[in-house]
């Protein structure tokens, strides 16, 4: 027996993760301060292959070799159930006590993620987290910063802030080097806050950790940001903020109030753009699913707002709890949107065109001198087919 490869591959999943998977694969999907992936590749001291949807493949890396165990990308690792797959032999299938499927060994490289195999079956009893539907990343996400803070073995050393910052137990702060903290409130008292290379809190913006800070990000001046929060690579958020993912790239620079929401990458929420995530009869919150084509009960009580990449807002929109915006939809106007707004939707009736929608991607990764290659060219393409069916209404394009 060779060298085992690993592959994080999506399974059913995929289909309920969207519309945050329509450009991505779910081995993507950030959970705490680290990807899935990168989890993964800590937890097996060794780079993964990625087995994603067809239109997406070209964006990972598929190992070669003779010997791969595929591992379902909706699985958080912990340290019970790595031993449980490494122990796994030729040709058999780890799954749940609930029958899900966690883990194959297999001698060939499948070109289509779902592939079955065949062999002897074993049930794990460990108990391990798995993100099924967008709002399971919100719900997570505090129990996730404190996991990474651990995975990712850095001391603490809150102690190094400068005098004009108000700190609360330095010991649970996590700052990486380059980044710039002066003049802020950071209370780590209630879970730990991490401060990724080359971020920066400016002055007069308040943290009460879990809190993740990711690299290259900025917390605006004045903002409230509350617990199980976390801010991916490279975003500008300001504002009111609690408990929300933002993917990386993306941006709510002004006030607002954002809450139990995740937003994709290169997203931009214009100024006062705010969201309900307690609906007035505090019953359950149902929100949009793609394979139902239909509304879901969250399960839950708080439920706020599931963007798609590259989906904007224009400034004073109000998105209702659990609403669920697509890929690349410019949601603005009057009143409350719908609850459900179809990727590439422009306004509440129109259909935003590709070609246009294109072209604005390229623009605005081009500030971040960040090319739009070919391969994202033809996912945007893809991505518009796949979607017709939800737009079904519209008849105008803009």
């Amino acid at each position: 027996m060779g060298e085992i490869k690993y592959i994080l591959a999506d399974f059913e999943e995929w289909e309920t993760l969207r519309p945050l998977t329509l450009s991505r694969a779910v081995a993507d999907c950030r959970v705490g301060i680290l990807t899935i992936k990168e989890k993964w590749e800590k937890w097996l001291n060794q780079e993964t292959g990625v087995l994603t949807q067809p239109y997406l493949q070209d964006l990972y890396h598929l190992p070669s070799g003779d010997d791969f165990i595929y591992i379902n990308a909706s699985v958080i690792p912990n340290e019970q159930l790595v031993e449980d797959i490494l122990t796994l032999k030729e040709n058999h299938t780890l799954i749940s006590e609930s029958g899900k499927p966690i883990a194959s060994f297999a001698e060939k490289v499948f070109s289509k993620p779902n592939h079955p195999v065949e062999g002897p079956i074993f049930v794990t009893k460990t108990i391990f987290d798995q993100i099924r539907y967008a709002w399971d990343i919100f719900t997570l996400n505090g129990k996730y910063i404190q996991e990474d803070i651990h995975l990712m073995a850095i001391d603490p050393n809150g102690g190094s802030l400068s005098f004009s910052n108000s700190v609360y137990e330095p010991d649970n702060i996590y700052i990486e080097e380059g980044a710039v903290v002066e003049s802020a409130i950071l209370n780590a008292k209630y879970g730990p806050i991490f401060i990724g290379k080359g971020a920066e809190i400016m002055e007069g913006a308040i943290i009460r950790g879990p809190f993740a800070l990711c690299e290259g990000s900025t917390v605006k001046m004045g903002a409230k940001i509350y617990g199980d929060t976390t801010i991916g690579p490279h975003c500008k958020v300001g504002g009111e903020v609690s408990n929300s993912v933002f993917f990386g790239y993306a941006n709510k620079a002004h006030d607002g109030f954002l809450g139990n929401s995740v937003i994709g990458e290169w997203c931009n929420l214009g100024a006062d753009t705010n969201n309900s995530n307690l609906k007035n009869n505090y019953s359950l919150v149902t929100a949009f699913e793609y394979t139902k084509n239909d509304m879901l009960n969250t399960q839950l009580q708080f439920c706020g707002l599931i963007m798609g990449d590259h989906a904007k807002s224009g400034i004073n929109t109000m998105f209702n709890t659990g609403t669920v915006v697509g890929f690349s939809a410019n949601v603005f106007g009057g009143g409350f949107p719908d609850k459900h707004i179809p990727s590439f939707s422009w306004g509440g009736s129109d259909e935003y065109h590709l070609d246009k929608a294109i072209e604005v991607a390229e623009k605005v990764m081009e500030r971040r001198k960040i090319p739009l290659t070919s391969i994202q060219r033809q996912i945007f393409t893809a991505i518009f087919e796949q979607t017709k069916i939800h737009r079904n209404h519209i008849n105008n394009i803009i």
